[in-house]
């Protein structure tokens, strides 16, 4: 893990990478450590190659330099002490579709705390009404299905105000997977209502995502109550948006997921680990490579889960429908929501958005004004 003794000797961010943790979302992953076991196991490379191979996951062929980052930003000394990774989740039914023509239906961002290795998470509510990295103004997960990672990140960047360089995207089978792979997972199925909804998710994900399966042919969920979810279920419980909030509500469960996945993986030995990520990795795609992983194995429980919100930030958003775009979250007033991100990831009660967030607000404001005054 790095330190504060490090960071003043001078050491680069990319060596200060060899210990820091990686972690995936809910419809998102996992703890990296999957992916450091196959290296450290099997010495795979962790490159696979377009179309095809065992070695690994698939690994994103653009490099830092492409990624937008406000000029301001760059420059920022805060956020140098912090990695911050987008987390993609998305509805793709093959490996292809990971790259590109999928909506990003779950958005994390994971900032890791470089001398203390506290984890905050927020979710970007997809359906949030931003600059979508192209000059257009949709909701935020389609910036995803246009241009992929690459675009997704710049979205982030652009709107937020972050450093954002390196992401890790996955699909359901990835999720379904890994909570299998670790025996299931523990969660509060709070709910009757919340029991209905599981179970019919669990068929929706058969009917999109399993072809050659019968939809009826699951566990079902029969109570409320603290339980073992198996991959299918937990994959259902994070898709829940029908009941108290919306999609907030299932970003909040997403969160839940994550953490309790964390909590089984860090359980797990060598060798359910490696036979995880064999199962997983033609469902990964990433920017991360194997060397900044091997190191890290042995500091696997020196990183927690601290914090975690949403963004927009309650109290400073509302929805509505605006025009063609449909059902929209709306930052009451952007600029305040990013004052806000910065002060809870990074401790910063100075911030100052840049030009860029500020132009970006101000069009927000003005697209969405009318439909919400009407």
């Amino acid at each position: 893990m790095a330190t504060k003794a490090n960071k003043v000797k001078g050491r680069s961010r990319s060596s200060r990478r060899i210990s820091r943790i990686i972690i995936f979302s809910v419809e998102i992953l996992v703890i990296l450590v999957m992916l450091l076991v196959v290296v450290k196991v099997f010495q795979v490379t962790g490159e696979k190659p377009e179309g095809g191979g065992n070695a690994g996951p698939h690994i994103a062929d653009f490099s830092e330099e492409d990624i937008v980052v406000n000029q301001a930003v760059k420059d920022d000394p805060v956020m140098k002490g912090y990695w911050n990774i987008a987390l993609f989740g998305v509805d793709a039914t093959n490996s292809a579709e990971l790259y590109k023509s999928s909506r990003s239906d779950s958005m994390m961002i994971a900032s890791v705390n470089l001398d203390t290795g506290e984890i905050k998470l927020v979710s970007v509510f997809r359906d949030t009404y931003l600059n979508i990295g192209s000059d257009k103004y949709k909701k935020a997960n389609a910036a995803y299905k246009n241009g992929g990672a690459e675009q997704a990140i710049a979205m982030l960047n652009m709107n937020l105000d972050l450093d954002i360089k390196d992401f890790v995207t996955v699909n359901y089978q990835a999720v379904i997977d890994v909570v299998n792979g670790l025996g299931g997972i523990w969660i509060d199925v709070e709910t009757e209502e919340e029991v209905t909804h599981l179970n019919n998710y669990q068929a929706s994900i058969i009917r999109d995502t399993m072809p050659n399966r019968d939809m009826e042919d699951y566990n079902a969920v029969t109570e409320t109550g603290y339980q073992l979810l198996d991959g299918l279920q937990a994959a259902a419980y994070c898709r829940i948006r029908y009941t108290r909030g919306d999609d907030f509500k299932r970003t909040e469960r997403q969160r839940t997921v994550l953490q309790a996945i964390e909590d089984q993986a860090k359980k797990a030995d060598l060798t359910t680990l490696a036979n995880l990520f064999t199962k997983v990795m033609n469902n990964v795609y990433t920017s991360i490579k194997s060397d900044d992983i091997l190191a890290m194995i042995n500091n696997i429980n020196n990183y927690q889960i601290v914090d975690e919100g949403g963004f927009p930030k309650e109290g400073m958003r509302t929805t509505g429908t605006i025009g063609a775009v449909g059902s929209c979250v709306i930052p009451l007033n952007l600029e305040e929501n990013v004052v806000w991100l910065h002060q809870f990831l990074f401790g910063d009660e100075e911030y100052q958005v840049t030009q860029e967030v500020k132009k970006y607000s101000d069009i927000i404001k003005s697209d969405t004004s009318p439909y919400l005054n009407q």
